[in-house]
Order: C-alpha cells, then structure tokens, then sequence
C-alpha cells in the first residue's frame, strides 16, 4: 500500500537554484564576515577601473572621464618611445628581480632556521626582530640607511676608515645604488615572509619527521626531503603572486632614498609616471602606463603558472 502511495504522489521538482540559496542560508555568518572585503573590492578596486579608459583618452579635467576626446593607442606609444623607456624598463626588472631572486630565498632559510631552532625564546627573540622592520616606513628606513651608510658620519664609513680605507657614498654611486635598494628590501621584509613559511610548516605532519629521524636521516635530509617538499605549494604561490608586480619595483623605497647622480640605476616606472604623469597633470599617460603593467604582470603570472603546473605539478590556479 504504501509503495503504491508513494509511486502515486509526483515529486516536486528542486528549483535550480535552491541548493544554493540553501547554502547560503546555512553558513549565513561567514558570508555576511565576507560582505565587508567584498564591498571594499567592488568600491576600491574594481569601480575604479571604469576611469581606466582615460589611458585611451586626452584627458581633461573639465570635460570629465565621458566627455573626454578619444586617442586611441597614443599615450602608450609616447610612453614606448620615450628615450628613458629602455633604460627604465631595465632598472625596474633588474630591481625587482634582484628583490625576488634574493629574497624569497632568504625569507625560506630564515624559516628554516627558526623551525628548526629548538630555543624557544631566542626563536621569538629573532622572529620579532626580522619582522618588526616590516612595519617601519621607508621614511624611518631611510633615516635608518642614513645612519648607518652617511659618509660623514654612517657606522659603515667609520668601520672602513678605521681599517685604512676610503669613505663611498653608498647612496649616490651608481655601483652602490641598486644593491643598497635589493639589501635594504630584504632586509624590510624577510622576516614577514618568513612568518608565511612557518605557518605552511606546521602544516607538515610531524609523524613524518619521527619517521625520517628513526630511519637515521640527519637535519639536512629532513629538511631536504620532508620541510621543503612540504612547502613548495607555497613558495610557487608566493613566487607568481610577486611575478605579478614584477613592475613593481617598490616606488616608496626608490622615492625616499634616489638622487639626481643615481637616475641612469635607480629610475623606474614608477617615478617617471610621478614626475610625468602627476607633476606634469599627464593623466591619461599615468593610466595608460598603469595598465600597461597591470597587463604585463597578468601576462606573466598566467605564463609561469601554466609552467609550474607542467614542471613542478604545482599551480596558483
């Protein structure tokens, strides 16, 4: 009888988007914390891009982003054939590069090392100090840099007079310059990346250490076989994302400590956009070489993620 009852009732069909609704419904709360970084993103990040187009466009003030005549391609051209362009584009892949290839390596072994440190104050002792010059400005960083690299009265130039040699200065040599910049950042923001390392770390079962060490494998062979492995996921991630702003080379730090001697070393993007784009009221050239690098860098993070996904079976997406 019932198998009789139930073949006779028809089954309401389930709409297509119920089981969603009813999701959302169920975890209400983590989408209502996500409400907040959402709305931040639309209004702050992705709203903004509709000015975009004025790097298609003459841009005036008075007429407005609508009302502005079109130009096509032409901001983009006289940024290409600016005489600088080369030499810019070298100085900030050369400074960035030189960032990324020093310290993402940097930021792993100093992870390493408090991993494996079995010290737990002089751990915390160390992790702090790496990490608190991450939360310092460039300004503060330059006062710093000035203390310690002033010809005049820079430690580093007493240390080399008091051993017979010639003061130099670091930040008006063009020899010196980028090195300062690449040392300087890694030295800013090593011990903040690390703090992303060691997290992944945790992540690795420690079941696998105990393991390793029964079957005698030393320090270095753990490291080796088990931390690294284990975090590699991380590091690809950590590695396209900074690919992403290659052209980034770090306006802040390159505007607090370059001079008219360092131009031909330190001049980037970045600061020709400000000195043309903002101080010259060249907008639309400003957007035009902003966009320039958005797409290059999207370029590139899309490349080397299919590359990482071939080679090392790992991917950001």
């Amino acid at each position: 009888m019932s198998n009789t009852a139930a073949i006779g009732k028809t089954v309401k069909p389930t709409r297509p988007g119920s089981k969603t609704w009813g999701a959302i419904v169920q975890h209400k709360a983590f989408y209502a914390m996500l409400f907040l970084p959402l709305a931040y993103f639309a209004i702050f990040k992705y709203g903004p891009l509709v000015n975009a187009q004025i790097a298609f466009k003459d841009f005036m003030a008075l007429d407005g982003v609508w009302k502005s005549p079109w130009v096509g391609f032409k901001n983009f051209g006289t940024f290409f054939s600016s005489i600088y362009f080369w030499e810019l584009l070298r100085n900030t892949l050369v400074l960035s590069l030189g960032k990324l290839l020093i310290g993402l390596p940097m930021a792993v072994i100093l992870a390493l090392a408090l991993n494996e440190s079995s010290a737990n104050k002089f751990k915390h002792f160390v992790q702090t100090v790496t990490y608190l010059p991450h939360f310092l400005s460039w300004v503060v960083m330059y006062g710093v840099l000035l203390l310690l690299l002033s010809p005049d009265e820079g430690l580093v130039n007493d240390i080399i007079k008091a051993l017979g040699g010639q003061e130099v200065s670091f930040l008006q040599d063009p020899s010196w310059y980028p090195t300062i910049v690449i040392l300087s950042d890694v030295w800013k923001e090593m011990g903040w990346s690390a703090i992303i390392y060691l997290a992944a770390m945790t992540g690795i079962d420690p079941g696998l250490y105990e393991a390793a060490e029964v079957e005698g494998a030393t320090r270095l062979q753990r490291i080796r076989y088990i931390t690294l492995p284990g975090i590699v996921d991380v590091i690809v991630t950590i590695a396209l994302l900074r690919l992403g702003t290659i052209l980034d080379a770090g306006f802040h730090q390159i505007f607090m400590t370059y001079s008219v001697p360092v131009y031909s070393v330190g001049d980037i993007i970045d600061t020709w956009v400000y000195r043309q784009g903002v101080l010259d009221f060249q907008f639309s050239l400003a957007t035009a070489v902003g966009l320039f690098k958005g797409v290059l860098g999207l370029c590139l993070v899309w490349a080397f993620n299919k590359l990482s996904r071939r080679y090392l079976d790992s991917s950001l997406f």
